[in-house]
């Protein structure tokens, strides 16, 4: 098993998750790859995105389907400014590489804020630590694996 893989693995376990880890030999990099290798609806994929606000990293939780408005994020943290976070700024937060980046498992404690819409599927999909590894979980359990703020700060493209 990939080292990034083990680490969420070893953070689901710690929350008292058992979740299974599907490893694909395609890519679930994007959410629509990760929607066709599971046959499932691209809006109940996780997008695990980073961005900067006001210069810190903010881990933002979103459906597949939706896209992150950042001037809501922005108000939801009470930040001036949040845009997206560049290659070395997801690493350093996050400890995994942009197309893997897992909502568990980060080096340190990540703010975090949960797109309220992914509440709309029974079961939802996340990066497991590679661009090719998923775990399902749900809404609830996902708010409280990752301490999350629940927004509505998505939406549809």
């Amino acid at each position: 098993m990939h080292p990034s893989v083990e680490r969420v693995v070893s953070a689901l376990r710690d929350g008292g998750v058992g979740a299974e880890v599907r490893e694909f030999s395609e890519s679930t990099r994007t959410a629509v790859d990760a929607a066709n290798a599971l046959d499932v609806p691209v809006g109940a994929i996780v997008k695990s995105l980073v961005f900067a606000a006001d210069g810190a990293p903010v881990l933002v939780l979103a459906s597949g389907d939706h896209q992150v408005d950042t001037a809501k994020v922005a108000h939801v943290l009470g930040s001036a400014h949040v845009g997206r976070a560049d290659a070395d700024l997801v690493r350093d937060a996050t400890g995994f590489a942009i197309g893997g980046v897992a909502p568990v498992g980060h080096p340190h404690p990540l703010r975090t804020v949960i797109d309220t819409h992914l509440s709309s599927f029974d079961v939802i999909w996340a990066a497991a630590g590679t661009p090719r590894t998923v775990f399902p979980t749900t809404y609830d359990e996902l708010l409280r694996l990752t301490d999350a703020v629940a927004a509505d700060v998505g939406s549809a493209p």
